[in-house]
């Protein structure tokens, strides 16, 4: 029998897709909705209009309640608790009277060059382009017009929760991709606020930067709760009911965490699809800043160093369309998932270095290694041992060359320690291969779960259902634990330490030709 009070819904704003995920007590699935949606670029911003924000939500919402109505003939009124999460970073500004002062720049703007640079060497920190002190930085350094109404700024999870119920809060996982935070507080780094207020009066702002950002919440802490304005905003009929607890809204990386069960220390998770980067929790500081790493926290306030990309599938996708346009050329009918099963299994049979074949899947520009715009290309030598298994081992290297860069820095500079990594996205749908190559680039065990499909929905439904978990001395860990992840069917792959030497000497070719990737992206 369905208990709407027993459930708990996780909303997450993705990239290309808004996905809604209802679990039961248990964090097994019981209904979800989608609705997909595209960034625009307008007047040379990424951005998404507020409008399809809202669009975008309720078609989410209203396909999720029409699911549990076919699964189990109730109408939705009521859940046990809500979490929204969304793309990491970004700036949404507002007045005094709620208006938005300039369109939502997202994760993906490259346009806080001077702002990150300045603020980077200000605070002695590694601070991303894409990070909201970034944006809000960068606009007081353009003078533009609209800094002095600033009343509050935040990013996209936070604004949806804020007109939920009410409250400017974030995640501390999500407030770490707004401004450094101090793991031993749990808050924003007092110290950095200082500095960045000195910077900030320079320019003529007196306010004070933390009385701008949103109050920071540890998971499982009270965030408010859904309003009546805030449950028409999601269920227009009317239906939903006003009352219902919420989550500390996180960011996708903090429920990235959650999904794949690293959260603790010495563990990590490496997400791959479209983009991907890799999260690991440290065991002890770095010793220094690194532009190739962002520092952030999990859900309860760890340390995460973090790698970036914005490249991974794309170009491998690319390349097996064409394989998949010449089947059809010859006559021959075969599915996406067999030349895709094929070419990745291939890959693995020959060459540990790729013999001398070197792919850039640079689609968009990569910053950890300096490219600012893309190429995709692939660079061999007239000697090189050009056969498909080489041509793909090669793609499959790529796809993970920029992020092995950063995590180089991590395990052998920094001597990480890593007890586990856990792999999900569409890189690891061949079974084996992308696990065996991810292995290889960390030199680490792999683990691939069976839920690390469900993605961060699922992710923030848990973090939701942690927040009404009836034992509340129950640590996030031990909740994930015993909770949610106890007898869960998993494969974990150990690195080869021939494909291990094989990756270490690829990367140094691949380094050696990022000079001909720099001139191609001007191209």
């Amino acid at each position: 029998m369905f208990e709407g009070n027993t459930t708990a819904l996780g909303i997450e704003f993705g990239s290309t897709r808004i996905k809604a995920v209802l679990v039961d007590k248990d964090n097994i699935v019981l209904a979800q909705g989608d609705h997909e949606w595209e960034n625009h670029l307008e007047n040379g911003i990424w951005t998404y209009p507020l409008d399809e924000v809202w669009e975008g939500l309720r078609d989410c919402y209203a396909k999720l309640k029409a699911d549990v109505k076919a699964k189990y003939d109730v109408t939705l009124t009521r859940v046990g608790a809500i979490g929204f999460s969304a793309m990491m970073h970004g700036y949404l500004a507002f007045n005094e009277k709620d208006e938005l002062l300039v369109p939502f720049r997202t994760w993906r703007n490259t346009i806080t060059g001077e702002a990150a640079s300045e603020l980077s060497a200000a605070l002695s920190f590694n601070i991303p382009q894409r990070w909201s002190i970034a944006h809000y930085y960068q606009c007081i350094l353009n003078k533009e017009p609209h800094v002095s109404d600033v009343a509050y700024f935040m990013t996209l999870a936070c604004y949806v929760h804020y007109k939920m119920t009410g409250k400017k809060v974030a995640g501390v996982g999500e407030a770490s991709g707004m401004f450094p935070i101090d793991s031993s507080t749990g808050n924003y780094d007092a110290d950095m606020l200082i500095k960045f207020n000195a910077l900030a009066e320079s320019h003529g702002i007196t306010t004070k930067v933390e009385d701008l950002m949103p109050r920071v919440l540890n998971a499982g802490e009270d965030a408010g709760t859904l309003t009546s304005e805030g449950a028409k905003l999601l269920d227009p009929s009317g239906d939903l009911e006003a009352g219902i607890p919420l989550a500390p809204p996180e960011g996708d990386a903090g429920t990235g965490m959650v999904a794949t069960n690293a959260v603790s220390v010495g563990t990590g998770n490496v997400s791959a699809g479209t983009s991907v980067f890799s999260m690991v929790v440290l065991d002890k500081p770095l010793s220094k800043p690194y532009e190739e790493i962002d520092m952030v926290t999990t859900p309860t306030g760890e340390a995460v160093a973090m790698v970036h990309c914005n490249n991974c599938t794309s170009d491998l996708n690319a390349w097996v369309s064409i394989f998949k346009e010449y089947s059809e050329a010859m006559g021959i009918e075969v599915s996406m998932n067999d030349i895709y099963g094929t070419l990745y299994r291939k890959a693995l049979t020959e060459d540990a270095d790729c013999g001398g074949v070197v792919s850039f899947n640079y689609f968009g520009g990569e910053p950890v290694v300096g490219i600012n715009e893309g190429r995709p290309m692939i660079v061999r030598k007239p000697d090189a041992k050009f056969t498909l298994a080489n041509f793909m081992r090669s793609n499959l290297y790529g796809a993970l060359g920029v992020l092995k860069i950063g995590n180089d820095i991590l395990l052998k500079e920094e001597k990480v320690s890593i007890r586990s990594i856990t792999g999900h996205g569409g890189f690891f749908k061949t079974k084996g291969v992308g696990q065996s190559v991810l292995a290889a680039a960390l030199n680490a065990p792999i683990t691939v779960m069976a839920t690390a499909g469900e993605g961060g929905a699922w992710g923030m439904a848990v973090l939701a259902n942690y927040v009404i978990r009836e034992d509340k001395s129950m640590k996030l860990q031990q909740y994930l634990d015993e909770k949610v992840f106890a007898g869960q069917e998993k494969t974990t792959i150990e690195p080869d330490q021939d494909m291990v030497a094989g990756f270490d000497a690829y990367i140094v070719e691949y380094k050696k030709a990022l000079e001909a990737e720099a001139v191609a992206s001007k191209w």
